[in-house]
């Protein structure tokens, strides 16, 4: 056998690889789907909820009754019948045709993560800058790492990302003469913190982005699973120059069929059309049928109702056993919407360490440190409650404040694991940002 690594190609990937890193969410997986493991980690949402006989039914007509059109190629922008359908889900949210929306400015993507790839292809040059919320979206991170650009990130407190801070980045940037393209942001119910940005502070944000010349890419895939009343109207609904948004069925129907979409500015859709096209020719028939089917079909308005419904009560299962169980100097975040909740520590606890214990004692959720492009957030983790009904998520919080009390004993006996590195709520900060402290 020759070689010195375990991978005999290494010296011939592309450059791009280098910036490739597995998600610690993914890695999760296997572990956390055994029955006797509680998982508070996935981010899926809770399918049972749909009617699922209405659902098969329709499905199956698709393939019997329409299959000569639903199984063959299609064309690379998605269907019309589709993106009118997407139009009809966005006015909703306030993005409508008075702010510009139209199907012809829609693109469809194999979900939300696909268009995330498509917006990095266009834009992004090895090197350029991307500024983030801190903590982040773990696939977006993966994205950008594998575009070869650098992440920096823009803390957030209860009210979402501190426009001062993104303010202050962008001119620190300036003077070291960094490139950068966009602001990344996922402004509603975000993940993995669940805060929400609010209304003022939207449209500094909007204006801080306009004065630099700085691209807007919004995230939304949680905006219509608000628990009390509506959420502030998307960034896309108030400015149409420089914002693209980004959605996905994913978390409001089904994540299995993979589609989602971009609403970007006109002189940029027949690029993204021809980049999809190099990516995978034309996303699923198929998929793009049975979502627009359920849409002019289905009651998806009161279906939404039942998730929020659904997921409103599992968050307060949660919370409730966070206030109950958890070690004194444990905090989170109280999320409005979506599907997570931001906890942070107590003193002296690492997130990333402490799993295999987590694991051992049958529970499982994502530490911090996946959320940060430079691997810091360890005295932080993510809990989703959309999946296990709440009894599992109060016997899933009461096996993990175990752990966690074992932890603080272990310390208190041993003192400081050799090596432990400064906790990070936030980039370039040893101290947690107020809302995720």
């Amino acid at each position: 056998m020759t070689g010195t690594t375990l991978d005999d190609y290494t010296d011939r990937y592309a450059r791009r690889v280098r910036g490739m890193t597995a998600s610690e969410i993914r890695a999760l997986f296997a572990v956390a789907s055994r029955p006797e493991v509680v998982s508070l980690a996935g981010g899926a949402p809770y399918i049972a909820a749909l009617p699922l006989d209405a659902v098969g039914e329709m499905l199956g007509r698709l393939g019997s009754e329409h299959g000569a059109t639903t199984l063959q190629y299609g064309i690379g922008q998605g269907t019309l019948e589709l993106r009118e359908r997407i139009c009809e889900v966005m006015s909703l949210s306030g993005i409508d045709a008075s702010c510009g929306a139209s199907p012809e400015d829609v693109v469809v993507t194999v979900g939300g993560q696909q268009a995330l790839d498509l917006v990095a292809r266009l834009f992004l040059d090895p090197g350029d800058v991307v500024l983030a919320e801190g903590p982040t979206y773990v696939g977006a991170l993966g994205v950008f790492q594998a575009a070869q650009a650098q992440v920096v990130h823009v803390p957030m407190d209860d009210d979402g990302l501190i426009p001062e801070a993104l303010e202050a980045a962008i001119a620190e940037l300036s003077r070291a003469g960094r490139r950068v393209k966009f602001l990344y942001t996922i402004p509603t119910y975000q993940n993995p913190a669940g805060v929400t940005l609010t209304e003022e502070r939207r449209e500094r944000v909007l204006d801080i982005c306009e004065r630099a010349g700085l691209l807007v890419v919004e995230d939304d895939p949680y905006g219509q699973l608000g628990f009390e009343g509506d959420a502030p109207a998307p960034l896309r609904a108030r400015r149409r120059d420089g914002v693209f948004y980004l959605s996905t069925f994913s978390k409001t129907f089904a994540p299995g069929l993979r589609v989602g979409w971009i609403l970007a500015p006109h002189a940029v859709r027949d690029k993204l059309v021809i980049a999809s096209e190099a990516q995978i020719l034309c996303p699923s028939a198929y998929a793009q049928s049975a979502v627009a089917t359920y849409l002019g079909t289905m009651p998806w308005r009161e279906q939404l109702k039942v998730y929020r419904e659904v997921y409103r009560e599992r968050r307060d299962a949660l919370l409730d056993a966070l206030a109950d169980l958890m070690p004194e100097g444990t905090t989170w975040t109280t999320p409005g919407g979506g599907l997570f909740v931001w906890a942070t520590l107590p003193d002296g606890l690492d997130s990333k360490a402490m799993m295999p214990r987590a694991v051992a004692a049958r529970v499982a959720y994502v530490p911090g440190t996946g959320f940060f492009a430079d691997g810091t957030g360890g005295g932080h983790m993510r809990l989703n409650f959309s999946f296990p009904p709440p009894e599992r998520i109060r016997e899933g919080v009461r096996r993990l404040a175990g752990v966690m009390e074992q932890e603080i004993a272990t310390r208190r006996v041993f003192g400081a694991v050799r090596g432990e590195g400064p906790r990070r709520g936030r980039a370039g900060s040893d101290t947690p940002g107020p809302a995720l402290a």
